[in-house]
């Protein structure tokens, strides 16, 4: 694969995890500073990892949320919880995922996750 097929490949993995609006705004406010780093995630991050055939998408974003949430990343993880709409991944899912990185990663980072995770699924779900 080239440079331009990871990219072609990474943008529309992206955009099916992450959703359209979500990737339009950053692409908005994409600038000189950040273009080549945007570039960087969009062909290794989406185009060369997350576009493998090896896992489903479900089992990509699970992974992907206890990671975030056993290294307290709080934005990046509070966005992957929001994808879930869009991999397959179920609240009941995520709960699951936490309470094992609440072993093997600690209570009080899986306790932050745990509100995070919360608050989110409470504002898409009333």
């Amino acid at each position: 694969m080239t440079r331009d097929d990871l990219y072609e490949q990474g943008m529309a993995t992206r955009r099916a995890v992450l959703g359209d609006a979500h990737v339009d705004r950053a692409e908005t406010n994409k600038t000189d500073f950040d273009a080549d780093f945007q570039q960087f995630i969009t062909e290794n991050a989406w185009g060369s990892i997350w576009s493998r055939p090896g896992l489903t998408p479900r089992e990509r974003s699970l992974i992907t949320i206890a990671l975030l949430a056993a290294l307290g990343h709080d934005d990046e993880l509070a966005m992957h919880i929001r994808a879930t709409k869009n991999t397959g991944a179920t609240p009941a899912d995520v709960q699951e995922v936490l309470l094992h990185t609440a072993i093997y990663a600690g209570v009080p980072v899986t306790n932050g996750a745990m509100k995070l995770a919360k608050a989110i699924f409470t504002e898409t779900n009333p």
